[in-house]
């Protein structure tokens, strides 16, 4: 981090943001029901119907995320 700026850094892990910046982004998408789980177990998270309609509103193209 350059301290001199006050910078922090945006993390990536392979192709995605990971680190603090990738978990709080995770939390508030999950806290505001953007993205869930079909069960708490599961690994992956799916994009709700809210999600789509909020994340669409943000000019994010989810026609390039595959159907699973």
């Amino acid at each position: 981090m350059n301290t001199s700026t006050g910078r922090k850094p945006a993390k990536t892990c392979y192709e995605h943001i990971g680190g603090k910046l990738g978990q709080l982004l995770l939390e508030q998408f999950v806290e505001k029901g953007w993205i869930a789980k079909e069960n708490p177990v599961d690994r992956n998270y799916y994009i709700t119907e809210k999600g789509q309609e909020e994340f669409t509103k943000m000019g994010l193209d989810l026609s390039q995320i595959k159907t699973e």
